[in-house]
């Protein structure tokens, strides 16, 4: 990789060499794990149907609470870039191992989820580093540019992938396409090793047990009272909403009789409305509405737009479902994603990160468990239809966080370490 250097990352000539090596490496980490991501429930939608997704979806989820705090905590104690480059390596260890079982044609739902808990050890060490890593990067004047180009990447990375796993997986079946998904991860390995190592922060502590770190994390998001709010909120609105963009779209893409290739086209869609709201719908919607405004009518609009394509038998207009939903998906994370980033003090965001997506996965794991149950009892399109409204009504509870829509009016500068300036109690006592 040294001796091919990558281009600078479309729209961020004035980066930094710093972002530069972190946008590729998301783009090419999110492509490659959105190939497997296309194919795996693919393929155990065709030889176990929706009873074994949901399984597979409950038992992933429940795996994450387990793994999530048994490695937040290195976020804050170790190098990010070696925590990423060594869950690549684990993505695409457990990634070759699917693929071979795939092509020695052994479906079993229990290998396969025990293939899947490598993948979760790798996105245990990925994901709270990845998530923290971009604000030891840029100033916080900076940090609301920088999130919307890291989204970029993510969600350009989330456009190619699925295009790329929909027509191999039409093309030539599931195995191969694994075996690439393997291959992509190797590669976005070798450019997370040119990421960058920020300085360690002052108030780092010595490390402490696993235990003791994530009690850290889950303590203090719940002491103050907005945060609290907020996990809660997404938490809710977590159990409806995940199973519309995971275990429900291959059933709903199988039920229409149509090919791998609209399952792709629906990821892709979700990758480009994510796309265009990072390239400057969403801070456009924001500047139009403000900042709490457009995050109510976002996460509505994301819920009536999947309640839209729970709905509808018409192939293109599913795709634009997801198109719109991605948008809003897109508006709904940059919005409040930078307050929030800033708001924890720096020692603290790597275990707070990992706390929250805890709480998410926990959801993740009821909400594929609930939606079995819902399966059971009524058709993909009325299950789907319904989780779709569901989540737009959740948006509601944005209203009842304490303290959410003036937090939101304030300024960069203003939220700069707010958390720890209007609860200092809450971080001394670690």
């Amino acid at each position: 990789m040294a001796g091919m250097p990558l281009p600078p990352f479309p729209g961020s000539p004035a980066a930094g060499r710093s972002l530069h090596w972190l946008l590729w490496s998301d783009a090419l980490t999110l492509l490659s794990t959105m190939v497997g991501q296309v194919a795996l429930p693919w393929w155990i939608a065709q030889s176990g149907g929706a009873r074994d997704l949901a399984v597979y979806g409950v038992a992933v989820s429940a795996m994450s609470i387990v793994m999530l705090p048994l490695m937040s905590p290195l976020a804050d104690r170790h190098l990010k870039r070696s925590l990423i480059v060594a869950g690549m390596l684990g993505f695409a260890l457990a990634t070759s191992a699917m693929a071979t079982v795939a092509t020695l044609a052994h479906y079993r739902l229990g290998l396969v989820v025990a293939i899947a808990g490598l993948s979760v050890l790798a996105d245990a060490l990925v994901l709270p580093a990845m998530g923290s890593i971009v604000t030891e990067l840029v100033p916080p004047s900076g940090l609301t540019r920088a999130l919307g180009l890291q989204q970029t990447a993510q969600a350009s990375g989330r456009l190619v992938g699925p295009a790329v796993a929909g027509a191999v997986l039409a093309a030539v079946g599931t195995a191969p396409t694994l075996w690439l998904g393997a291959l992509l991860l190797l590669g976005a390995a070798l450019v997370a090793t040119r990421l960058p190592r920020p300085q360690r922060s002052k108030d780092a502590r010595p490390a402490r047990k696993w235990s003791a770190e994530f009690r850290v994390g889950m303590r203090v998001n719940w002491a103050i009272p907005m945060e609290r709010g907020w996990v809660l909120c997404n938490f809710v609105s977590a159990i409806v909403l995940l199973p519309c963009f995971t275990m429900l779209v291959p059933l709903k893409v199988q039920s229409l009789g149509l090919s791998a290739a609209w399952l792709g086209a629906c990821e892709a869609g979700l990758s480009l409305g994510m796309v265009l709201g990072s390239l400057g719908l969403a801070e456009r919607w924001s500047r139009a509405q403000g900042r709490f405004a457009t995050r109510f009518t976002s996460s509505a609009g994301m819920g009536l737009a999947l309640a839209v394509a729970g709905w509808t038998t018409e192939p293109r207009l599913l795709v634009a479902s997801f198109v719109v939903a991605g948008l809003c998906n897109s508006a709904t994370t940059l919005v409040g994603k930078t307050h929030r980033m800033l708001a924890r003090p720096l020692a603290f965001r790597a275990r707070m990160v990992a706390a929250s997506i805890m709480t998410t996965q926990v959801a993740q794991t009821l909400g594929p468990a609930v939606a079995g149950l819902a399966l059971a009892h009524a058709g993909i399109r009325g299950v789907f239809l319904v989780f779709g409204l569901l989540s737009a009504a959740s948006a509601l509870g944005l209203f009842l966080i304490p303290g959410f829509r003036a937090f939101m009016a304030l300024d960069h500068e203003q939220v700069d370490n707010w958390y720890g300036r209007t609860y200092p109690q809450v971080f001394e006592r670690t």
